[in-house]
């Protein structure tokens, strides 16, 4: 018969043993569980340029805007789908005043701000928003890690001039399109295409002083297919600069009513609005003087009528 220490000791490496047990295949059970994300083919490389292999930007991309949604809902609003991909109510089309972010903590952006060759923004595409009518789904789950191939990066540069922004943009707003980065950002690259930019804001060499009811009337007479309630003007900072106007629009990509996200309060409170102009250092050959080269932004006037991908 065994003595009481050696049976209490025994009884104690049992418990054990079935502890560990039970917590290992916890482990295994919840990996396996559906709707659990998993890692992209192994084949798929990022470029060591601004990311790393995984897409995550390095060196804290000040374009990335990781707080973009800062002056509206915060929320999913008591939405019952929220961050379920695909599951929303309409598009916020978010372009953003390039010289903005320039005249501020964009200054030193040698892509954006700063190019030698001449090239200079206006108004860039920020991001294509999947919306609630109240509150708005983000980070959704996905089968595949959200990476964004180069190839998709390089397709869309010429409007989203930052690689830490389109990388932040899929995981935070199109993984929940219900969308593929290539889908989502051709989608995104489409919608931008069929807006006119107003000649006064194609690519001023002066500073603007203005409204943001003169802006959203510019957008409007640029664009008649558009209601006044479906533009919304985005202003802050000191001085009340321009910093994003907002299209909203239906998952077909047509012109429709914003949400509650856009119209709850105003976006832009200041009685004046102050528009930056748009800024290069390029210069000549002799590399002595400045000259800056009249060049577009990424301007596009065409009004497509071509067919949107649905949410998968």
């Amino acid at each position: 018969m065994l003595r009481p220490h050696l049976l209490l000791t025994l009884l104690v490496f049992v418990a054990l043993g079935a502890y560990f047990a039970h917590v290992i295949g916890g482990q295994r059970t919840a990996s396996s569980l559906p709707g659990s994300i998993v890692p992209s083919d192994s084949g798929t490389k990022g470029s060591s340029s601004g990311t790393t292999g995984t897409n995550t930007p390095v060196g804290g991309d000040k374009q990335a805007y990781n707080d973009d949604r800062g002056d509206d809902d915060s929320s999913s609003g008591g939405d019952r789908r929220e961050n379920i991909a695909g599951q929303f109510d309409y598009y916020a089309l978010v372009l953003s005043w390039s010289p903005t972010y320039c005249n501020d903590e964009g200054r030193d952006d040698e892509t954006q701000c700063n190019r030698r060759d001449g090239g200079r923004y206006s108004f860039v595409l920020h991001g294509l928003w999947p919306q609630y009518e109240s509150g708005y789904p983000r980070d959704c789950r996905t089968q595949r890690r959200p990476f964004v191939p180069d190839s998709v990066i390089n397709s869309v540069i010429d409007i989203m001039p930052s690689r830490g922004l389109i990388i932040h943009e899929y995981r935070a707003h199109g993984t929940c399109s219900g969308l593929d980065p290539v889908q989502y950002f051709a989608t995104a690259h489409r919608l931008f295409d069929r807006i006119n930019i107003p000649e006064r804001f194609r690519n001023p060499m002066e500073p603007q002083v203005t409204s943001a009811a003169d802006v959203k009337r510019a957008f409007l007479q640029a664009n008649p297919q558009f209601r006044a309630d479906m533009i919304t003007v985005v202003c802050g900072g000191a001085g009340g600069m321009l910093r994003e106007v907002r299209l909203c629009l239906t998952k077909d990509g047509a012109p429709r009513t914003c949400g509650r996200n856009e119209t709850k309060r105003n976006l832009c409170t200041a009685n004046q609005v102050f528009v930056p102009p748009t800024r290069s250092t390029a210069r000549s050959n002799n590399w002595q003087t400045q000259q800056p080269v009249q060049l577009p932004g990424p301007v596009k006037n065409g009004a497509g009528v071509d067919h949107l991908p649905g949410p998968r």
